[in-house]
Order: C-alpha cells, then structure tokens, then sequence
C-alpha cells in the first residue's frame, strides 16, 4: 500500500487546486485535485505534506490540521492510505507546478470540477466540519463501487 498525503490550501473562501494536465500517464489526468503525493522513505505524514506543497506550490505551510485517513482500494491499481489535511496558513509566492496548473477556486464551485467520484465525499465531510474520519473509497476502474465512513457503509 502507498503512502500519500493531499492537502486543501484555504486562502478566505477559496481553495487552491491542481488541474492536473500536465503529466503523461497520470491517473489523476484531467482532475482537480489538492496538493501532495507520495511519502519518501523514513518521513512521517507532517514531513510529507511540508514538502509536498513547497515543491508544488513554492508556499511554506504555516498551519495545518490533519482531517481523516483515506484508504483507496482498486481493482486495478495499488492501494494507498492517504492523510487527508487542511492548511490555511502560509508563507511565499506561488510557482509553476509542473504536474499541472494551480489555481484559486471559491469553495462553492469545487464539486463542479472533474475530480474523483469520492473526492466529492470526503471533501463534503472537511467543508461540514466533521471531526477526524477513517474513510474507505472502493474503485472498480474509475467507478466508485462502496464508500465506507468510521466502519458503516454509507455507499
């Protein structure tokens, strides 16, 4: 299973995402998705989203709150634990991202965005303030097949 951190930066009502057009192969190709990827070894969750969003995005994170775990399980593709987090603190400027094009979007428009069928779940649970979950997304393909939330099958 991978290791993997994604991370909403919040700027007021806006969140920064990553359209995600720039890389061959990507499976996250044409989505809109937070910021992270993969830990490197002997880093802890905290380290990996520190770097993640400073060679992403050039912004030093300043604060910061882990909001769930989610696991992804696929018919075709490794499994990954991700940490889910929040940030709306930081310092520095943006730069260009070379796996896609950054940009401030307003909250209310973020399910409207290609993204992932269960992106949509667990960023309904961060934007309604749920406390920390365990959150399971089962793909067969790019088909969302179960969702599973704190143990009860709520899909």
């Amino acid at each position: 299973m991978l290791n993997t951190t994604l991370c909403y930066i919040l700027r007021g009502d806006e969140v920064l995402m990553l359209h995600r057009i720039k890389k061959k192969n990507d499976i996250n190709q044409g989505k809109w998705i937070g910021v992270g990827g993969k830990f490197e070894p002997g880093e802890s969750p905290d380290e990996c989203l520190l770097r993640e969003a400073r060679e992403e995005t050039g912004l030093t994170l300043t604060s910061w709150r882990c909001r769930g775990v989610v696991t992804f399980l696929s018919d075709v593709d490794e499994g990954e634990y991700m940490y889910l987090f929040t940030a709306d603190g930081f310092t520095g400027e943006l730069i260009t991202c070379d796996e896609g094009e950054l940009q401030w979007v307003p909250r209310e428009f973020l399910n409207t965005l290609p993204h992932w069928e269960g992106d949509k779940i667990f960023l309904d649970l961060m934007w309604a303030g749920a406390p920390f979950f365990l959150l399971t997304l089962r793909y067969r393909g790019d088909t969302l097949e179960e969702a599973v939330l704190n143990g009860e099958k709520i899909r």
